[in-house]
């Protein structure tokens, strides 16, 4: 007869049920922050949270935890933050990246500030064009180590009568991950003079006559000045610049879609400016940037008139060029036509035609009726008076849903593993 093998010599199964479980209940890793799923309930802050969505800092987010942001309400923006970061001289996109603190501090962090204050790293800093530590900002308390303190925001250089903004309060946190705070304005770093008028700065580029001087963009020469687009074009070259891709009248001539020239030609004055806009990115980038972008989904001056998600470009490199994937359209970079920072001009071999206009199921006619009014209007002047973009929350809210279901799910595999574990672990007490 065979010995069966004795209960006692079994391996012991104490320390693989510990680690499983361990495995189970712990939290995962900090994952990168989603900053439109943070801010989508906060909509005293729509304004600022488009600002982040139309800028490459939010996507710089995404693989980064561990952070504050200081977030301005819609109340204390300028009335045109690309025109008063343009009149210090400096990018908006420097300026939003300095209210992003490279280290999670909570209010009780704040109540604990030393007399000295602290110095905080921000994503300024990252970029290298900040000299010295000038890309951090110093935060310090009226009354150190007290709840009721006051504390301001500013830079460390002691010579600079920069700007600064007191912390309003908190408006949100995930431990460790991200913080936001509520400061009374924006912030701009070091060395920018925020009573420069903007007089001293290299005159625009006019994109119309670099497009007649280059020949063979007939066609988008003539709808940009009957579109008075161009005249926005040039306003938004300072700061972070524009980078524009532009049809050749081959392109035009071949369309990208049956029909696409007709229908783009139909369209009203209004829709022809969006698809324009949509033909460039309120950012400076030079042919070899475009080719190591980090990011591919691009907003575009359209995304800025509308919402965030709406009207992207995706651009990658493909075949040993610059590839750009409109959602129904696929176009490449054929030449450099202008390039002198602020301002890059690109040749492309199709019609940018956006999937919200010309998707599958889509008219023009529909694209037009279902298009918010702010989005039609032409861009008001940097120096009247123009009403905020609101977001509108259905986007924003679907990527929160997408992101609290993951959790559930996630909570819903960790408890089936639970009960699984106690039901292999009963006959072993018996």
């Amino acid at each position: 007869m065979g010995r069966g093998v004795p209960p006692d010599s079994r391996p012991p199964l104490g320390p693989l049920v510990l680690l499983v479980l361990l495995a189970a209940v712990l939290p995962s890793p900090a994952a990168g922050v989603n900053v439109a799923a943070v801010l989508a309930a906060f909509p005293n802050f729509s304004d600022f949270l488009r600002l982040l969505t139309s800028s490459p800092v939010a996507g710089e987010l995404t693989g980064r935890s561990s952070l504050t942001l200081l977030a301005v309400p819609n109340a204390n923006l300028p009335r045109s933050p690309s025109a008063f970061a343009a009149a210090s001289g400096a990018d908006l996109a420097d300026v939003l990246r300095y209210h992003v603190l490279l280290e999670y501090l909570s209010p009780s962090d704040l109540a604990r500030l030393p007399a000295s204050g602290k110095l905080v790293t921000t994503l300024f800093q990252t970029t290298g064009r900040a000299p010295s530590d000038l890309g951090a900002v110093n935060l310090t308390s009226s009354a150190a180590g007290g709840h009721s303190s006051t504390v301001v925001v500013h830079s460390p250089a002691p010579s600079f009568p920069g700007s600064n903004a007191t912390v309003l309060g908190a408006v949100t946190r995930e431990p460790y991950n991200i913080s936001v705070l509520a400061v009374g304005g924006l912030i701009v770093p070091s060395g920018f003079d925020i009573a420069a008028s903007g007089s001293e700065s290299r005159p625009a580029v006019n994109i119309t006559r670099v497009l007649a001087d280059a020949r063979g963009f007939n066609v988008a020469a003539s709808m940009l000045e009957a579109s008075g687009v161009a005249d926005d074009f040039e306003a938004d070259e300072r700061g972070a610049g524009i980078t524009v891709f532009v049809p050749t009248d081959d392109a035009f001539a071949a369309g990208g879609l049956p029909d696409a020239a007709g229908r783009l030609q139909s369209l009203p004055a209004d829709r022809k400016a969006v698809v324009l806009r949509f033909h460039v990115l309120h950012s400076y980038y030079p042919l070899g940037s475009l080719e190591s972008i980090v990011n591919p989904v691009q907003p575009t001056l359209a995304t800025e008139c509308t919402e965030a998600g709406r009207f992207t470009l995706n651009i990658t490199r493909s075949n040993g060029s610059v590839a750009i994937d409109t959602g129904v359209v696929q176009a490449s970079i054929t030449r450099t036509v202008f390039d002198q920072n602020p301002v890059a001009v690109f040749a492309v071999s199709k019609v940018l035609l956006p999937k919200e206009m010309f998707g599958q199921g889509n008219t023009a006619s529909a694209a037009a009726a279902a298009a918010p009014p702010a989005a039609m209007a032409p861009d008001a002047s940097d120096d009247g008076p123009t009403p905020p973009t609101k977001l509108s929350s259905p986007p924003v809210w679907a990527t929160a849903r997408g992101a609290n279901w993951s959790c559930i799910g996630f909570v819903y595999l960790q408890l089936h593993l639970l009960l699984l574990l106690l039901l292999l672990l009963l006959p072993l007490g018996n």
